[in-house]
């Protein structure tokens, strides 16, 4: 074998800081602040100089689902770059399968009122969207595409 098990045994200490309450739940973000900072861990959001972000504002309540959607969709996915490491944080485990369960919720309200999201979600037996507009279409012409 070209390298030994023992080449690769890494320490991880290093990302745990002694005394710190780093891996507690009340230092998680709700999903739509830490959407919008990009970053779900209220110590680890650092601003660039003086920059902050911007703050979402839906047009209607489609893009008010959407925009929930997508930070639920984001907060899973840090959520599990978190638990890679942190395996044993249950509360953070038991919070990231409160987001999907939301999340997926929100997905077949979503899909009800407005369409799929995604191809899985395709139930008709032919392609309807097709025959639809696209948003850009409609709003906002096509200086945005």
């Amino acid at each position: 074998m070209l390298f030994d098990d023992k080449d690769f045994n890494f320490d991880f200490s290093f990302f745990e800081i002694p005394g710190s309450d780093f891996n507690r739940v009340d230092n998680i973000l709700a999903p739509k602040e830490g959407f919008l900072k990009g970053n779900l861990f209220r110590n680890e959001y650092v601003p660039y100089k003086k920059y902050t972000y911007l703050p979402i504002e839906p047009k209607s309540k489609r893009e008010e689902k959407l925009c929930k959607i997508q930070e639920l969709s984001f907060a899973i996915n840090d959520l599990n770059l978190y638990l890679d490491l942190h395996p044993e944080d249950n509360e953070a485990y038991n919070l990231m399968k409160k987001y999907v369960y939301e999340m997926n919720r929100l997905m077949v309200e979503y899909d009800k009122m407005y369409g799929p999201l995604t191809l899985d979600e395709v139930e008709q037996s032919k392609y309807e969207w097709i025959d639809n507009p696209w948003p850009w279409d409609n709003e906002g012409g096509h200086m945005y595409v």
